[in-house]
C-alpha cells in the first residue's frame, strides 16, 4: 500500500496538538510494555497515534482522549522488524504470498534485491519488482542489482547491466540503492565496467550495499574504500569483527544459521552491541519460510545462543533503520512512523497483532485484508529457451586409455583437485565416489552443456535439476548417471522451469516455477510441500556431510562471484585468478 507521507504540514500539526491532550489521538494503544530500543529498559506506556504518526509515548496513569483505543493488555511493543537484505526470488513464491507470509510474524519492512528476477529478465525483472511492491502491506524497498551477469565474461544470463543501465535504475526515486556487488576481484583491479557501476551509485548519493566472501586485510579495506558499505557474507566470528572494524555495516542471516553461534559469542566478548550490526534472511526456502518464518527464526537462535533480548530486537530495527537511512523506522517514540508490533514473550517472535502506518494489517497469524492475485508480465514466462538434451550431453570425451580430471573438490568452498580415470570408446569413466555436474544457457545462447565432475560430494544415486542456479540461474543437473540427468533436465525444460528429482530413471518429485524458472504461481503452503518433498527425496538419494554438503550446496554450486573455480555456462571457470577451462579434461591449473 503507498506509504503515508509523514511531511504533511496538517499531519505534524495534528500530532504536536494531540502530543499535549489539544485535541484526541486517532489511536490510542493503552497498557502496553515498551522495550525500547535505545535504552535496553522495559517501561508501561501508552502509544498515542496521529493517522501514520506516532504522536506520543507516555504513562499509563495519563489521562488522554481517543478515537479509537486498543488494550495491548501488557503485551510487549516494539518496532516492526526490518530485514535488510533479501531475495524475495529465493522463496519461490510471488511477492503477494510473500507479503503474507512475513507481516504477520512483525517484519513490517525489507529490502529487496531483485537480481534473481534481473539476471533471468534483465530490466524487466526489476519494473515487475517496483511495480508489485506498490500495493502490499509489506514495505519494500527495491535496490539496484549490480551484478548482471555476476561474473561478466565467466558467465551468460538473461540481463546485462552496465553502468549507465546502473545510473538509470538509481535514478528512480522508488530504487533505494545498489544491491550486493558481488563483483569483488574486478573492482579490486580496476576493472571499468565494475568500477563505473560503482561510480553510479556512489554519484547517485544512495546506499551501496556488499557481497565480500573471502576478502581480508588490504582487500578487504580496498572494498570499503570504494564505497560499498555492507556484507552478509560473513564465514566465521574473525569476518564479523574485521567488519565492523573497517565500518562496515554487518548483515547477520538466517540462511547460515551454523555460524551463528560463534558470532553471538564474538558480540558477547565486545560486551555492547554496535551500532552497525543489523539482522537480514537473505535466501530462504519455502518451507523454511513457512515452518520458521525467515526474521523470526533468526531473532529466535540469535537469543537462544546468549544474546540479551533487547540487543537482538535492536538489531532488527533500530540498528538497521538507521544503516538503510530510513530514520522514520525503527523506534516507538514520537515523530517516528507508526510500525510496530504486540507480543506476548520476546523469545518466541510470534506477535497476535502487527500495524503499519498506524493501521492494523495483521492479527493472529493472518492479514487483515485478502490480497489480490497478481498479473505475471509475458517478459517473466517461458524463459527455458533449450532444445530437448540428451544422455551424451552429460558425457566427458577424451582421448587415449587415460585422462586426467580437473575436480571441483568439496562443496560451498572449492578447490581444484585433479583425479586420473580410465577412457573407453573415448568417454571418460568416473568412479563411482565422482559426481557430474552441468551447467547449460537457458537464454538461447546455443552453447553446449558443460560438464564439471564434483569431489568430496557423497555418494549419489540418481539426479536433480534445477533451474535456480545463483546468481545467472541457467540449468543446472547433478548425476552419476548420463541418461537420468538428461531426463532430469528435459523435466525442468517441460515445467517452463522448476526442480526436479529423478531416481531409477523416472520422476520421482517435482517443482513447477514458471515465473522466470524461479517463482511458483501457488500459495506458499503448496510451494513448500512441493518443495520438502524435493528435499526428502533428494535425502534419500545423497548422503549429505553438514555443514558444507548440505541440500542447499546445490544452489549455489555455480555461484561464479566467489573465490574459489566453479562451473558455469562458459566452462570451468575462477574469475579471481582469470581461468577458464572449456573442460574438464586438462592439466590442473
Amino acid at each position: 500500500m503507498p506509504e503515508a507521507d509523514l511531511t504533511d504540514r496538517k499531519l505534524r500539526e495534528r500530532a504536536v496538538a494531540a502530543a499535549q491532550g489539544k485535541c484526541p489521538f486517532d489511536l490510542l494503544i493503552k497498557n502496553a510494555r515498551i522495550l525500547d530500543m535505545v535504552t535496553g529498559r522495559e517501561r508501561q506506556a501508552d502509544i498515542g497515534i496521529v493517522g501514520a504518526l506516532i504522536a506520543s509515548v507516555h504513562s499509563v496513569d495519563r489521562t488522554t482522549e481517543a478515537v479509537q483505543y486498543f488494550d495491548a493488555k501488557g503485551a510487549f511493543a516494539l518496532p516492526g522488524l526490518i530485514d535488510t537484505h533479501m531475495h524475495i526470488e529465493s522463496s519461490m513464491i510471488t511477492p503477494q504470498e510473500y507479503a503474507a507470509a512475513v507481516v504477520p510474524t512483525g517484519v513490517t519492512t525489507v529490502v529487496w534485491d531483485p537480481h534473481e528476477f534481473a539476471n533471468v529478465c534483465g530490466v524487466a525483472g526489476v519494473d515487475y519488482a517496483i511495480a508489485t511492491a506498490r500495493d502490499l502491506p509489506l514495505r519494500i524497498l527495491t535496490l539496484a542489482p549490480t551484478c548482471v551477469p555476476s561474473a561478466p565474461g565467466f558467465e551468460q544470463c538473461g540481463g546485462d547491466f552496465d553502468p549507465d543501465t546502473i545510473a538509470g535504475l538509481l535514478s528512480r526515486p522508488e530504487v533505494h540503492g545498489a544491491a550486493e556487488l558481488m563483483t569483488m576481484q574486478p573492482l579490486l583491479e580496476g576493472d571499468a565496467r565494475v568500477s563505473g557501476i560503482v561510480d553510479a551509485a556512489r554519484k547517485s548519493g544512495k546506499r551501496i550495499c556488499g557481497h565480500a566472501r573471502g576478502l581480508a586485510d588490504g582487500a578487504l579495506a580496498a572494498y570499503a574504500a570504494a564505497g560499498v558499505e555492507t556484507d552478509h557474507e560473513l564465514t566465521s566470528a574473525a569476518d564479523l569483527i574485521a567488519r565492523l572494524e573497517a565500518g562496515m555495516t554487518v548483515e547477520l542471516r538466517v540462511s547460515h544459521r551454523y555460524l551463528l553461534p560463534e558470532f553471538a559469542a564474538a558480540l558477547l566478548d565486545l560486551g555492547h552491541l554496535p551500532q552497525t550490526v543489523t539482522l537480514c534472511t537473505d535466501d530462504v526456502f519455502p518451507d523454511e519460510l513457512l515452518n520458521q518464518g525467515g526474521m523470526p527464526e533468526l531473532v529466535r537462535l540469535l537469543i537462544s545462543h546468549g544474546l540479551p533480548a533487547a540487543w537482538v530486537y535492536q538489531a532488527a530495527t533500530f540498528n538497521a533503520a538507521s544503516k538503510i537511512e530510513r530514520k522514520d523506522l525503527g523506534l516507538i517514540a514520537p515523530g517516528r512512523r507508526a510500525d510496530f508490533m504486540l507480543l506476548n514473550t520476546l523469545s518466541q517472535v510470534c506477535p497476535e497483532y502487527v500495524f503499519s502506518d498506524g493501521c492494523l494489517i495483521a492479527e493472529n497469524g493472518a492479514l487483515t485484508e485478502v490480497l489480490k492475485t497478481p498479473q505475471i508480465p509475458n517478459a517473466l514466462c517461458q524463459t527455458m529457451q533449450l532444445t530437448p538434451l540428451q544422455s551424451t550431453d552429460f558425457e566427458i570425451k577424451a582421448t587415449g586409455q587415460e585422462a586426467q580430471i580437473a575436480t571441483l573438490s568439496q562443496p560451498r568452498f572449492p578447490v581444484w583437485g585433479a583425479r586420473n580415470c580410465l577412457v573407453k570408446e573415448n568417454i571418460v569413466v568416473l568412479p563411482p565416489d565422482l559426481v557430474r555436474m552441468a551447467v547449460i544457457n537457458r537464454y538461447g545462447a546455443g552453447t553446449p552443456a558443460r560438464v564439471a565432475v564434483l569431489e568430496n560430494w557423497g555418494f549419489w544415486r540418481g539426479a536433480f535439476a534445477s533451474s535456480v542456479s545463483h546468481d545467472s540461474h541457467n540449468l543446472t543437473v547433478f548425476g552419476c548417471d548420463p541418461q537420468e540427468m538428461a531426463v532430469a533436465a528435459n523435466a525442468v525444460c517441460d515445467l517452463d522451469g522448476g526442480l526436479v528429482v529423478v531416481e531409477n530413471g523416472g520422476v520421482v518429485a517435482s517443482l513447477s516455477l514458471p515465473i522466470a524458472g524461479l517463482v511458483s504461481v501457488n500459495n506458499l503452503e503448496t510451494v513448500a510441500k512441493n518443495f520438502a518433498n524435493i528435499r526428502k527425496a533428494m535425502d534419500e538419494l545423497v548422503d549429505w556431510s553438514p555443514p558444507l554438503l548440505v541440500f542447499k550446496a546445490l544452489f549455489g554450486a555455480s555461484l561464479v562471484c566467489n573465490a574459489g573455480p566453479r562451473l558455469s555456462d562458459v566452462g570451468l571457470v575462477d574469475p579471481f585468478n582469470g581461468t577458464i577451462l572449456k573442460s574438464c579434461v586438462v592439466d590442473v591449473p
